[in-house]
């Protein structure tokens, strides 16, 4: 326990809720800043024309990382979020018409595979095995573990070495199977958290032994009344949120971060400071000042950083039972695209298709005969692909919107009751993200674990990283996981 101590955390985020509540719960008094009129982060939320519209992670897995949170401080998750289970986790559909159901229903998972390939059945069990040996190794013993020096990297290497780490997810789900379309379904989950398949490690496997072993759920109500929830939570402990005044500066003195500064010109001393604010803006821009931050931003621009995100939101007339709450539709090509949206920052004429469809899970989504969707695609960051979104993005919206119709609603053009469309140049502005990207920097492996934004700053030993640009990385159980890493370094510190 901590008690008389306190602490601000920057960034209403997944990770930066995680770690609030983790502090508080250990009796410091925290106040979470976050610069938007209201919590979430990535997580943002939208109310248009009677419909709901989530603005970022719509997949939760493994909530027992989340029901930790309230289990800290003795009290029970279901009293402020209730989580329904999805299923098929994911309906994967290719331009051909195949159709494959993703669960963790082994006997009608093995059907699946066969119906691709029957050969690959006794191969997907050894990629099973594979996926829950780096669960272990990556997800458990080293995913709420802070990296702060080399030798801690070092003491891990040979496990990760053992499970061949080096390889891409890809690589190694094809050493299992021979069917191309089942190793596109057991690699794509990469892309999820910013990762191309073709070259992020191998260790990102564990997602499958994950979602297998805790399933894929959804918060009634949308990703954002778990953010509410948490809040309520947060609130309940006795901490305080600060909302719609973003933190413009941290005033660094000897080492130590003293206070920070908001748009509004509130001034207020910490004994610790925690960012859940884009990495490169939070030493850039809010250490900017200070000779870390600005030697710091300049080692983060040498980074390579995860693609932006595409995304159209919009409502339809008429329910559509056939349409499972998340779907993939690939595009005609794989490898391809990713290069092209990886390495070549081209915006292809083809794309693969995230399509979420919250209201076949949750009708409250949208209004009475109503349903809610939206359709994201990964494309190049800023830095690669230096286009005028506010041109680009109508062109690409009715594009995708078209794909959908052919794929899935004919008349989809005509069912339109609203919807807008959410560009990299939004994530740059409204969240202050790097060149754009949706998942901070890229998850290969020599931006991994200690090569990853420390969850202590090595120079401003009472600054904090939580979030996205921190180890383990992206994705819900990720940036939840960095605030466990980072709370237990600013309890000890600030006992």
């Amino acid at each position: 326990m901590a008690e008389g101590r306190n602490a601000c955390v920057i960034g209403a985020g997944f990770g930066g809720m995680a770690l609030a509540i983790r502090l508080q719960s250990a009796g410091i008094a925290t106040t979470v800043i976050e610069g938007r009129d209201k919590p979430g982060g990535r997580a943002y939320f939208w109310e248009r024309d009677g419909f709901t519209f989530d603005g970022g992670p719509t997949v939760v897995t493994d909530p027992d990382c989340l029901k930790e949170l309230w289990a800290l401080s003795g009290h029970d998750m279901a009293k402020d979020v209730e989580l329904v289970p999805v299923k098929p986790f994911y309906r994967l559909n290719w331009p051909d018409g195949t159709n494959f159901d993703y669960s963790n229903d082994h006997e009608e998972l093995f059907a699946e595979i066969a119906k691709l390939n029957p050969k690959d059945v006794e191969g997907y069990q050894r990629f099973l095995d594979y996926s829950a040996g780096v669960y272990e190794e990556g997800y458990v013993k080293l995913g709420t573990v802070p990296f702060l020096d080399f030798k801690s990297m070092l003491k891990a290497a040979p496990a990760l070495a053992k499970k061949q780490a080096y390889r891409s997810v890809y690589s190694m789900v094809s050493s299992f199977v021979e069917n191309e379309k089942l190793r596109e379904a057991l690699s794509f989950h990469t892309l999820l958290v910013g990762g191309n398949p073709m070259k992020t490690s191998s260790i990102y496997a564990l997602i499958h032994k994950l979602e297998m072993d805790g399933g894929v759920w959804w918060t009634k109500g949308g990703t954002n009344r778990l953010i509410a929830g948490m809040v309520r939570h947060f609130e309940r402990l006795g901490g305080t949120m600060r909302v719609g005044d973003p933190v413009v500066g941290i005033d660094v003195d000897d080492k130590r971060a003293k206070s920070v500064m908001t748009q509004s010109g509130h001034v207020q001393g910490f004994d610790a400071v925690a960012s859940n604010a884009d990495i490169m803006h939070s030493y850039r821009d809010l250490l900017g000042k200070s000779q870390r931050g600005w030697s710091m931003g300049r080692r983060l621009k040498r980074k390579s950083y995860s693609p932006g995100l595409f995304v159209v939101h919009f409502g339809l007339e008429g329910t559509w039972p056939g349409i499972a709450h998340h779907m993939i539709l690939f595009g005609p090509r794989y490898k391809g695209l990713l290069d092209d949206i990886y390495s070549n920052g081209v915006l292809p004429e083809d794309f693969s298709i995230y399509l979420h469809h919250p209201s076949k899970s949750d009708p409250s989504m949208a209004p009475p005969g109503m349903s809610t969707f939206y359709a994201l695609v990964p494309v190049a960051h800023q830095g690669k692909l230096p286009v005028d979104w506010d041109e680009i993005g109508p062109l690409l919206e009715k594009r995708i919107l078209d794909e959908v119709g052919k794929r899935l609603v004919p008349d989809i053009h005509k069912r339109i009751v609203t919807k807008f469309h959410y560009a990299p140049s939004d994530f740059a502005t409204d969240l202050n993200a790097h060149l754009g990207s949706a998942f901070s920097l890229e998850p290969v492996l020599t931006q991994s674990a200690y090569f990853r934004g420390h969850n202590r700053d090595d120079v401003i030993k009472n600054f904090y990283l939580v979030g996205a640009g921190t180890h383990p990385g992206a994705g819900i159980p990720g940036v939840v996981g960095s605030a466990k890493a980072t709370a237990g370094l600013m309890i000890e510190d600030l006992a």
